[in-house]
């Protein structure tokens, strides 16, 4: 018992540091009354919850929020899901080359990627050139500044990290399996349909929350895509911090965050509970 209790400190320890201590701040100053000029009154009220959940504005940037965690998250498994189940499948020799590949955007920043993607999507950036140029279009198709855009550069930013969650949440496929359904007269898309595709299912679901995650927190590509016209809880609560000096507020507004994190987690196991139920055939 004493051995695994020093093993557990460290960890503990950097939790409680790093999250926990945190968290219980950001709740102690969300009881406190924002006063004009940026002053915090340091008390114990309900006021900047009754403002943030009041204010119809903080509601529907609550709804876009989860709707572009929800966009994102699922255009981002769909894209990535043959890539993850091409690496795991392949035989090559250079499997290993075209997984460090599938994930080197990695090693770019967010911003840059983000400030790279403006350029692409711009009025005048590359799509919309080559669209004039091959007289597709004859003005700019609006890929920028917008909703669109935002979830364009999250879904490539985020692909390297739904591939690496999908490849190591795959671990229940099986070949043999596929070889048996096929041996017994099952085509193609009924194996990937009734085999490949529940067996693949925790992965699948894994990559899609963690996604969902990081999209629904993302504050650099929404702010930069969105060209201030979209608003996600992450920019408001930076806005509020530090534009509005209104901290207690932002702090507010975090916990919003985080409680949808908390339905996003809480959904997620009552759908894994469900797909392993149907993965072991109970």
């Amino acid at each position: 018992m004493r051995t695994i209790v020093l093993l557990l400190a460290p960890g503990v320890a950097a939790l409680s540091i790093g999250y926990l201590l945190p968290m219980v701040w950001v709740l102690r100053m969300s009881v406190n009354r924002g006063l004009p000029g940026g002053g915090i009154e340091q008390t114990v009220t309900a006021h900047s919850f009754v403002t943030v959940l009041g204010d119809r504005f903080y509601w529907d940037v609550a709804l876009q929020t989860v709707r572009l965690g929800l966009v994102v998250a699922v255009l981002t498994v769909l894209v990535s899901y043959p890539v993850a189940l091409f690496l795991v499948r392949t035989t090559s020799r250079y499997r290993g080359l075209l997984t460090a590949l599938a994930i080197t955007p990695l090693l770019v920043s967010g911003v840059a990627r983000t400030y790279g993607w403006m350029v692409v999507l711009g009025n005048q950036g590359l799509v919309n050139s080559t669209l004039d140029t091959l007289g597709v279009i004859d003005r700019p198709i609006q890929l920028s500044n917008n909703f669109t855009g935002v979830v364009i550069a999250l879904v490539q930013i985020f692909m390297p990290i739904a591939i690496l969650a999908m490849v190591s949440g795959f671990g229940r496929l099986d070949r043999t399996v596929e070889q048996a359904a096929a041996s017994l007269g099952a085509n193609r898309w009924r194996v990937f349909t009734r085999v490949t595709l529940p067996l693949s299912l925790p992965g699948v679901t894994s990559a899609g929350l963690l996604v969902f995650v990081l999209a629904i927190s993302a504050y650099v590509t929404p702010r930069l895509m969105g060209g201030g016209r979209v608003f996600v809880l992450a920019t408001e609560i930076y806005d509020q911090a530090t534009n509005t000096l209104n901290w207690p507020v932002a702090a507010a507004l975090s916990l919003l965050l985080f409680a949808i994190f908390g339905v996003a987690i809480a959904g997620y196991q009552i759908v894994q509970r469900r797909v392993e139920r149907r993965a072991s055939g109970r």
